[in-house]
C-alpha cells in the first residue's frame, strides 16, 4: 500500500467505544476494529492504515 492511498473510514459510537470500519479505496479491502471513544483521529487513521497494510500483505494485495 502506498503512503498516499485513499482510505475511507466510518466510525460508530457503541457505549464508550468506537467501531471503526476502514476501506482501501483502490482495492475494496475492508477492516474493522474497536477503540476507546476518546482516541485521537490521527491515531485512528494510523491504526486503520497499519491494519489495512497487514491484511493486504497477508492476502498478497500489496
Amino acid at each position: 500500500m502506498e503512503p498516499n492511498d485513499e482510505i475511507l473510514m466510518q466510525m460508530m459510537a457503541i457505549g464508550n467505544m468506537l467501531k471503526v470500519v476502514a476501506v482501501h479505496a483502490a482495492t475494496g479491502t475492508e477492516v474493522s476494529f474497536m477503540a476507546p471513544k476518546n482516541t485521537p483521529m490521527l491515531s485512528l487513521k494510523m491504526m486503520a492504515r497499519k491494519k489495512l497494510d497487514y491484511v493486504m500483505k497477508k492476502n498478497n494485495q500489496a
